[in-house]
């Protein structure tokens, strides 16, 4: 069944446009995906809770928009050249390439091996006797580490060539941007510096639609603080964090928060806590929420001789602030928001979104499209709600294949004009959960769904 799950979002997703192959006409291109005009709706109305909950709502909180290159220094200092890594092995026979950790624990149940050493990753495959999952042989290369960060150049001249790097997480931009923001803003700390962009990962994945792809969005921000506040920074974004997915409308019971143990826990954290989903194959990790201490700071207010250091103006202390981390994976986020609310009620399928993150907000629907008069009454209805939501036009087909087409892409609402609606200026509007149907005047239409939309369907 969880099988048969994945298949279905992932064909629903392609047919109604929340997401496609990658350069598909051309054979694809192995983890890469495009959002279509339903999920590129869709991660915009995510990004936009994300920043309205964590940034705009805050008086703690700036946003910046660094860019996707920096001085190749930047990830020296960091640490991701030396450690940012996967642990590789290749099939003999057939040359597939894959994450040991990855493959070990989809073949053994209950097992969490990230961090381990690449001699252990070895023994565990030949002790567990797992095969090749292409060609079922059991015959694998050595485990070896390989670095994800996606290597480029710039200069014009082929000889003047410098080495850049496509960043491989969001946060060092933020960083390196730290005292430009303390010097040109009022902020004192503890305070946040947070952006959503792209990310690049030159990992290999096992398919897992858009959960892991090697071009990602990121929204994430480094809480800066001192040091001796770290435990209680760390609880109260903890329980935003998962605030922040039940506004979302995700369901609980998908939901688990697992602590890292010490060996898996990244090169920067002193503590490292995921909120996972329960995806049809498996718990993984959606959100993360990391302790960096003062780890980055202190590298490149070392590695650069630029002072990173704060002073209190209450106290005169000066210290390098400590940061805590909550990061959000809006790519992925869109692939969770679809498993979960994916519904079948009977013979008919629908993604019971939350209204706040719909694609569309409602859709119009004149009832026959070769009666004029219905037409235009409707068209004034959808330009007039136009104005203050998302609203889809559709006039194709009969009333029930428009429902279906809605209740496919999580349209909480469908406003029907017929014939009545010319004597009476009244509406059918149809709930997408329930199916039910009601007669409502159009002076009430916006405040109807408006409340909704605020309070709950």
């Amino acid at each position: 069944m969880t099988n048969e799950l994945f298949d279905k979002v992932v064909a629903l997703a392609k047919r109604r446009g929340f997401a496609y192959p990658s350069s598909e006409i051309y054979g694809g291109l192995a983890n890469t995906w495009d959002f279509g005009p339903m999920g590129t709706l869709l991660k915009n109305n995510i990004r936009d809770s994300w920043w309205n909950k964590f940034v705009l709502s805050r008086d703690d909180m700036v946003g910046i928009d660094a860019s996707i290159f920096l001085n190749p220094k930047v990830w020296e200092s960091s640490g991701h050249v030396a450690s940012f890594t996967d642990a590789l092995i290749d099939c003999k026979n057939c040359h597939f390439r894959t994450r040991a950790d990855h493959l070990i624990e989809d073949n053994v149940v209950d097992i969490k091996v990230e961090g381990l050493p690449v001699s252990e990753l070895t023994s565990l495959v030949r002790e567990k006797n797992i095969k090749c999952p292409k060609c079922g042989k059991q015959n694998w290369t050595e485990v070896r580490k390989f670095n994800l960060l996606f290597e480029s150049s710039i200069g014009i001249v082929e000889e003047g060539k410098s080495k850049v790097y496509l960043r491989g997480e969001i946060a060092q931009g933020i960083f390196v941007n730290f005292k430009n923001v303390l010097n040109t803003t009022r902020v004192k700390i503890p305070f946040g510096i947070a952006q959503q962009g792209k990310a690049f990962r030159n990992e290999i994945t096992l398919g897992q639609f858009v959960h892991r792809t090697l071009e990602f969005d990121l929204m994430e921000f480094e809480y800066f603080i001192n040091p001796a506040d770290w435990e209680e920074k760390f609880g109260f974004y903890k329980d935003e964090m998962w605030d922040w997915a039940k506004e979302l409308g995700l369901n609980t019971e998908n939901l688990r928060w697992r602590e890292h143990e010490e060996f898996e826990r990244s090169h920067y954290s002193k503590r490292t806590m995921d909120i996972e989903y329960k995806y049809p194959f498996g718990w993984k990790e959606m959100f993360g929420l990391a302790y960096r201490t003062d780890f980055d700071l202190r590298n490149h207010t070392e590695k650069s001789g630029k002072d990173l250091s704060y002073i209190d103006p209450a106290t005169g202390e000066k210290y390098i602030p400590h940061v805590i981390e909550p990061t959000f994976g809006l790519s992925r986020l869109v692939g969770v928001v679809l498993f979960d609310s994916y519904c079948e009620d009977g013979e008919r399928v629908l993604l019971k979104l939350d209204p706040k993150i719909a694609p569309y907000k409602a859709a119009v629907f004149p009832l026959l499209a070769n009666k004029p008069e219905l037409v235009e009454k409707a068209r004034l209805v959808y330009e007039n709600l136009k104005k203050e939501f998302v609203v889809a036009w559709d006039d194709r087909g009969n009333i029930g294949k428009r429902y279906a087409s809605q209740d496919e892409i999580g349209t909480p609402f469908c406003i029907t004009i017929d014939f009545d609606t010319l004597k009476d200026d009244s509406v059918t509007i149809r709930d997408r959960d329930s199916a039910k149907q009601e007669r409502i005047s159009l002076d009430k239409l916006q405040n109807y769904i408006q409340n909704k939309l605020t309070n709950g369907r």
